[in-house]
């Protein structure tokens, strides 16, 4: 492209803003190169890691968890465009691939917090960070409500307590997610869920509602004729998000928790072994593309 060319196209399309290109053009002129460092914020990205101990392998636990969460920012990302943009098939197709590779990397990087922490000095920090648990990870919950309705994430228990009815501040107070936090037979709810709804159920409430009739579980619905291989990404993608990635976390909690056959707590007070697996959470996006027997079967593998 010649100079020309661009010159005018940048005039075209600051007359287009109403704007003077050339009031643009000075300010290029005064503007320092951009740098890795200054783009990608790597000198306020090192300085996120805050810890609580003085143990070496606190910080790879941090870091873990913040890498997490900006995967799983990436996945919202894409659930977004999916949820609030009409695409065509082929579309979805990279979307889900991408969505696909994500997960993978959240299940393959388990082995960071698995294999690269002190058995012992992990054990004695984690003690510094209840009520603080996983399991307030607010990107985690957006995910699924980009993902499915709320009548998807609620288990068999829950669905028994729903009234004939349900708003959706109900399909939140019986949400598989809470009981990891509630006494079913009290009440009570711990700490650590008396803060995460604190600080997020109203964000989550009205994110349902806004996405309610378009999450992608309701959208996949509007095709005609999906390919078998849509529906196939489709269905490995619920089954790594839901299935793959819960059991690698629990293997990961009974490395830590209970190889020696203590049984320790964890630092949010769940029932950890019952909570994390997929059979107990029953957490499915797509429920309508399995059979009878594979949602049996849900978690067994």
């Amino acid at each position: 492209m010649s100079k020309e060319k661009i010159l005018n196209d940048i005039d075209g399309k600051y007359q287009q803003l109403g704007e003077n290109s050339e009031t643009y053009l000075k300010g290029l002129l005064q503007a320092k190169p951009i740098t890795y460092w200054d783009y990608i914020q790597v000198d306020t990205l090192f300085t996120l890691q805050k810890t609580r101990t003085d143990f070496k392998d606190e910080a790879i636990f941090v870091m873990y968890h913040q890498v997490t969460e900006l995967v799983l920012k990436m996945m919202v990302h894409e659930l977004q465009q999916l949820v609030f943009e009409d695409l065509k098939e082929e579309i979805w197709m990279d979307k889900l691939n991408r969505l696909n590779r994500y997960t993978s990397m959240l299940i393959t990087s388990f082995d960071v917090m698995k294999f690269g922490m002190n058995y012992d000095d992990y054990n004695t920090f984690r003690s510094t960070l209840a009520p603080a648990s996983g399991f307030q990870s607010a990107t985690f919950r957006y995910l699924e409500i980009y993902c499915t309705p709320l009548e998807n994430l609620i288990n068999e228990e829950g669905k028994k307590r729903l009234p004939a009815n349900p708003t959706v501040e109900d399909y939140f107070e019986n949400i598989y997610w809470k009981d990891a936090g509630t006494d079913r037979k009290t009440g009570k709810k711990s700490l650590t869920l008396r803060l995460f709804e604190e600080k997020y159920l109203n964000s989550f409430i009205e994110l349902a509602k806004k996405v309610k009739g378009n999450t992608l579980e309701e959208k996949i619905k509007k095709f005609q004729n999906p390919s078998k291989e849509f529906i196939s990404k489709l269905k490995e993608f619920d089954i790594m998000y839901n299935v793959k990635w819960p059991i690698v976390h629990l293997e990961t909690a009974q490395h830590y928790l209970d190889s020696k056959g203590e049984n320790k707590a964890a630092t949010g007070g769940s029932e950890w072994k019952k909570y994390l697996h997929p059979k107990y959470q029953q957490r499915k996006f797509f429920p309508k593309l399995y059979t009878h027997d594979e949602i049996a079967r849900w978690g067994e593998e």
